[in-house]
């Protein structure tokens, strides 16, 4: 990334509107989101620490997806709200190569971290008697070191290749934050070369995690319908379901904002799917791993006495 190859020092960023009524009403709702996303993941967390029977493999995953959304959630919130009650609506360069360097980062991560936790899923149901041998703490400690490893080099090179095309004079983002379809609307040139390494990280962080998921759940599939008793079969299915629910919507936010062409990008429709996967998903998580969970309600129980 050189700098020296654009003549911007700063972003503006539009953000959703410039009513500033609508400004304060969207400040009151983004504050309350990003609260109930620190409490509900770091509540989470501190569960799962504290609390011997969540010492599972299945936990010590949901425990690093929390770490993550509270990771995603701050690299956008914070800016967001800043930007609804403030004039000054500009981004830095180098404040906007931080923000989309870490939140790349972080959701690579997560589409690695939600393939290796599909995996889990499989070992439980397949081999529940050997499932804690099976998914040992060496083991997931490697996938969970893997799926960061994997996140932050791919994150460095989409950022390289993006803040290295040339943006001309127009600084304005249509967004409220710096992310790859109004970045590359904003540059000028070489944008083939970019399509090129944009569909390469698209295929290796999100296409083939994707896969991975889909051909682990038709294995899960094959297994539950061996089971003979209804009741064993929707137990079977309840331990997927949460996992489930995670992965549709957060890969189906993202295949729908990166895999469609460039000509059917609409930025105003675009706005809302992003607001859903990175700030308003942070916060549904933890209520999705554990509002059905009566290992994590015992747990809460637990703490609150």
């Amino acid at each position: 990334m050189d700098q020296d190859n654009n003549t911007i020092s700063e972003f503006i960023m539009l953000g959703f509107t410039t009513d500033p009524m609508m400004q304060k009403i969207l400040f009151a709702v983004f504050l309350v989101v990003y609260t109930l996303t620190l409490l509900g993941n770091s509540s989470l967390i501190v569960l799962i620490c504290n609390d011997s029977r969540l010492h599972t493999p299945m936990y010590f995953f949901i425990g690093n997806l929390s770490f993550l959304d509270l990771g995603l959630s701050s690299v956008y919130t914070p800016k967001i709200l800043a930007t609804c009650i403030s004039e000054d609506k500009s981004i830095s360069f180098a404040g906007c190569v931080a923000q989309f360097f870490f939140s790349a980062a972080l959701d690579y991560t997560e589409c690695y971290l939600l393939a290796a936790m599909a995996y889990d899923r499989y070992v439980a149901i397949s081999k529940p008697l050997l499932y804690s041998q099976a998914m040992s703490l060496k083991l997931c400690v490697f996938f969970v070191a893997a799926s960061y490893l994997g996140g932050f080099i791919n994150s460095v090179i989409i950022t390289k290749d993006t803040f290295a095309l040339n943006f001309c004079s127009d600084n304005v983002i249509d967004d409220f934050f710096c992310d790859i379809p109004p970045l590359v609307k904003l540059a000028c040139g070489k944008k083939e070369s970019f399509q090129s390494v944009l569909f390469f990280l698209l295929t290796s962080n999100v296409i083939i995690p994707i896969v991975f998921i889909l051909a682990t759940y038709l294995f899960i599939i094959a297994i539950i319908l061996r089971i003979r008793s209804t009741q064993g079969r929707l137990k079977a299915f309840s331990t997927c379901s949460s996992h489930l629910i995670s992965v549709t919507l957060y890969y189906g936010s993202i295949l729908y904002i990166y895999a469609r062409p460039r000509s059917s990008y609409s930025l105003d429709r675009d706005k809302i799917v992003s607001t859903f996967y990175t700030v308003v998903f942070p916060m549904l998580n933890p209520l999705i791993y554990s509002l059905r969970n009566k290992d994590v309600k015992e747990a809460l129980k637990k703490l609150l006495k």
